[in-house]
């Protein structure tokens, strides 16, 4: 593979991951008002419960920093450690402020250059870097919209987390 130049800008990378976490935290708001039964409770989503979406949404972003800084990624664990939306929400915050850090140390460069990594079934992959970041935000909306489903199905009404509804409610880059 060889370098390309990403369609993406420094600036439009960074109002990605700003929109990202303004969504992940309307949601998380929502969920906050679940009961631990409705929380946990098995739905028959691609994970079991909203809980365990969440949790798998936050290892899949903790997984991706730790390739894009080149250290040998592991899931931060199962969702046991994380009995409850507060503690998903504190480890994901920790978690926002390390990738937060990553991305402003990222050049319109790096976006463009592969970065290779181990895949979850140990295959060996490249691509670059902004394909990379673009994957993780996709990832993330598809799994916000299970959990939209999920709080559906347990008669709670969820947030609108839509990209430019959100940026007219006043989402900004910091």
């Amino acid at each position: 593979m060889t370098n390309v130049t990403s369609p993406f800008s420094l600036a439009s990378v960074h109002e990605l991951f700003t929109y990202n976490y303004w969504a992940r935290d309307c949601q998380l708001k929502v969920c906050q008002r679940l009961t631990e039964e409705q929380l946990l409770r098995g739905l028959g989503s691609s994970f079991d419960s909203i809980r365990d979406t969440l949790v798998h949404m936050m290892e899949t972003e903790w997984i991706w920093l730790e390739r894009w800084r080149q250290h040998p990624p592991h899931a931060e664990g199962s969702s046991q450690p994380f009995p409850s939306v507060k503690t998903v929400s504190e480890r994901w915050s920790a978690i926002e402020a390390e990738m937060r850090d990553y991305l402003a140390r990222v050049t319109d460069e790096m976006l463009g250059k592969p970065l290779t990594y181990i895949s979850d079934r140990g295959d060996t992959l490249s691509s670059e870097l902004w394909r990379q970041m673009f994957h993780l935000i996709n990832h993330q909306s598809y799994h916000r919209g299970q959990v939209v489903t999920l709080l559906r199905q347990l008669g709670e009404q969820p947030p609108a987390t839509d990209f430019l509804p959100g940026y007219r409610s006043g989402f900004r880059v910091s």
